[in-house]
């Protein structure tokens, strides 16, 4: 295998198995970048269309809470319509944040030493919250209350800062608001799809010449996309179960080990 698909594959691999987990994907993927030492410039507009693979993965795995959505709006199921309006509620404060500090957050993606802090920083914070939690409240995406919904798209926009990470933004913020783990993590993978979507459209968008050059393989965009989207589905079926019965205190000792490693390696290479 050579070199070349070999960062593709493994460049696949990194968004699909750290897209739905609270370690970070846009970190490691700019870590990749460092350590693999190829120009992260170069594979930009890669990186943005391979998550829709990530995407893809939690649709089919959960087509039936959606198409059952679908079906209560059109019946005005109130359960239909509160789930709906928590996603849209918590999906909001990303959309109106993230157009406002665009160039910022662009700025951020090119500083791989924010990322191994942030990685550690969020670490720590896992371990605090985890140890911190009472008694859980609310259980299913349609029971949280419409105010906590939108809390947590708020702790959402802390993932803007990269090594943050979306899903563990979301997860711990569900957790802090009362919400069990099962539901809060299946809150995140949901909140993914609007709030990615966007984000990857809105990338898209502002890279349109370079997705209608002739110099963009669409061949290593197509690997990238179905590996990204096979290990998301495995992701993300061992992690509910995971989560519910263990915690995320795994996460959170990668997270600073990680972090710590990646560090020391900045500043000393």
């Amino acid at each position: 295998m050579d070199a070349h698909l070999l960062t593709v594959i493994l460049l696949g691999i990194v968004e699909g198995l750290t897209e739905f987990l609270p370690v970070s994907s846009t970190g490691h993927l700019i870590l990749a970048s460092e350590l693999l030492g190829y120009n992260a410039a170069e594979w930009a507009t890669f990186n943005v269309v391979i998550q829709l693979g990530a995407i893809l993965a939690v649709v089919l795995l959960y087509w039936r809470t959606f198409w059952g959505v679908f079906l209560g709006l059109l019946g005005q199921d109130l359960r239909a319509w509160r789930f709906a309006t928590n996603l849209l509620l918590a999906f909001l404060p990303s959309v109106v944040l993230g157009l406002a500090l665009h160039s910022q957050i662009e700025a951020m993606l090119g500083a791989p030493t924010i990322v191994a802090v942030a990685l550690i920083i969020g670490g720590v914070a896992i371990l605090v919250i985890e140890r911190m939690l009472g008694t859980f409240q609310f259980t299913g995406v349609d029971r949280i209350p419409f105010g906590r919904a939108l809390g947590i798209g708020f702790i959402q926009c802390l993932a803007m800062v990269p090594g943050v990470s979306r899903s563990g933004a979301t997860i711990m913020g569900a957790l802090s608001l009362g919400v069990d783990r099962k539901t809060a993590a299946e809150f995140s993978f949901f909140l993914a799809i609007p709030t990615m979507i966007g984000a990857t459209t809105l990338e898209m968008v502002k890279s349109r010449d370079a997705l209608m050059d002739a110099s963009v393989n669409w061949g290593d965009i197509g690997i990238g996309f179905v590996v990204s989207f096979i290990v998301a589905i495995i992701v993300i079926k061992l992690f509910v179960g995971w989560v519910s019965k263990r915690g995320f205190a795994p996460f959170a000792w990668y997270r600073i080990v990680a972090g710590s490693a990646a560090l020391i390696w900045l500043l000393t290479r």
